[in-house]
């Protein structure tokens, strides 16, 4: 399996993290621990089929992993890995905007510095 690049990590993440039930099972997991779907389904209001479907794509999206099995418990925990990749996507493609607004402040400090040295040079006696 091909690792993916930071952007397409990113876009996993933030795919996984629409859904407000998937974003409630991974806040689950970060209050309380490593969890088996039937240990979910017995916290939230979910289906134990609607919470496997749910942590397949929090796994997908590289979020959680699955523990060793403890007999036919599978428990579920949080990967941070993939959040932390997604922040450094998001902080670079912010570096980039701040550096193009820094200039485009610059450049109309400039263009108004000009103007107003231009009128103070136009007033009469």
């Amino acid at each position: 399996m091909r690792l993916p690049d930071a952007e397409g990590q990113a876009v996993a993440v933030f795919a996984a993290l629409t859904d407000p039930t998937r974003r409630a099972l991974l806040e689950e997991l970060g209050r309380a621990g490593p969890a088996t779907v039937t240990d979910l389904a017995r916290r939230l209001p979910i289906s134990r089929q609607a919470i496997a479907k749910h942590l397949g794509q929090l796994a997908e999206a590289g979020l959680i992993s699955v523990g060793e099995p403890a007999g036919r418990r599978h428990p579920y925990r949080l990967e941070p890995a993939a959040i932390r990749t997604a922040q450094l996507w998001l902080a670079r493609l912010a570096s980039r905007w701040d550096d193009r607004l820094a200039a485009l402040e610059g450049a109309l400090e400039a263009t108004d510095t000009d103007a107003t040295d231009t009128n103070q040079g136009d007033t009469q006696p």
